[in-house]
């Protein structure tokens, strides 16, 4: 049975990282790649991510505060690459 306290530290990560998915998946079709390519592309990172988060989360539960300041800081480098890239100063 999932205990949903478990998870509540990373809630930020997983909206953010949710928002940060589309992002790229908006820059792949920007870029003209193969939809089908890119959906199981997308897919496969989003069920590792599932999967990783699912069992590594009793070991991670410690490090909680430390993974959503790296997660967070790297969402939003992301974030400020893809809006860069898509305004053509990248």
């Amino acid at each position: 049975m999932v205990n949903w306290k478990d998870y509540a530290p990373f809630s930020g990560l997983l909206i953010f990282g949710n928002i940060e998915n589309l992002i790229l998946a908006s820059q792949g079709a920007v870029a003209h790649v193969n939809p089908i390519i890119l959906c199981v592309l997308s897919l496969i990172a989003v069920i590792i991510w599932l999967l990783l988060g699912t069992y590594a989360t009793k070991i991670a539960i410690k490090y909680a505060d430390y993974i959503e300041i790296i997660g967070g800081i790297a969402i939003i480098l992301l974030g400020i690459e893809a809006m860069l890239e898509g305004v053509g100063i990248l």
